[in-house]
């Protein structure tokens, strides 16, 4: 299953995402889409990238259902967005001295995460990190360059089985 990503024209941030015959509601990037992604640009990058892991919240979801592989996060999960380190854009054990995100998190944002292949095998540094699909935040405010979807769209997504994501420009 292939899902795309059609970002509003004029809207920034908005967009939806298209799996199969459904039509969810998303929010991308708060600087929209991009064909030359940087680190801390807060774009969503555009292209066709594979989906390569699932990472869940044990204590707070269930284990989602899906063809991907699934990994439950501990507190020492991070995710290094250091373009000067040699992990740059890889999954890392906290505590990591190079620049990190946390990936267990106080809010639920990362309760699902969906790893993107944006940027990987090997990573440029400074192209971008950290690209995901994971859940929206409650007042819908843009991502800084991931996809998001509220929990039930990205469960159900996750359902179908997917393994790639096209983000398309605007129309």
């Amino acid at each position: 299953m292939m899902i795309h990503i059609r970002p509003h024209t004029g809207s920034g941030h908005g967009a939806q995402l298209h799996c199969g015959h459904k039509i969810m509601s998303a929010i991308i990037g708060k600087n929209g889409v991009t064909h030359s992604k940087k680190e801390g640009d807060n774009a969503t990058p555009l292209g066709l990238f594979p989906l390569v892991r699932v990472f869940y919240r044990a204590d707070r979801v269930t284990k989602p259902l899906t063809s991907l592989p699934v990994e439950a996060l501990s507190p020492k999960d991070g995710w290094c967005d250091d373009p000067q380190s040699p992990d740059y854009n890889k999954k890392v054990i906290l505590p990591c001295a190079a620049g990190h995100e946390k990936l267990w998190r106080e809010d639920n944002v990362y309760d699902i995460i969906v790893v993107i292949a944006y940027n990987m095998g090997p990573a440029v540094p400074g192209r971008g990190s950290a690209i995901f699909m994971h859940l929206q935040r409650p007042t819908l405010a843009p991502t800084e360059g991931c996809v998001a979807l509220s929990q039930n769209d990205l469960l159900w997504v996750l359902s179908t089985n997917p393994q790639h994501i096209l983000i398309h420009a605007p129309a």
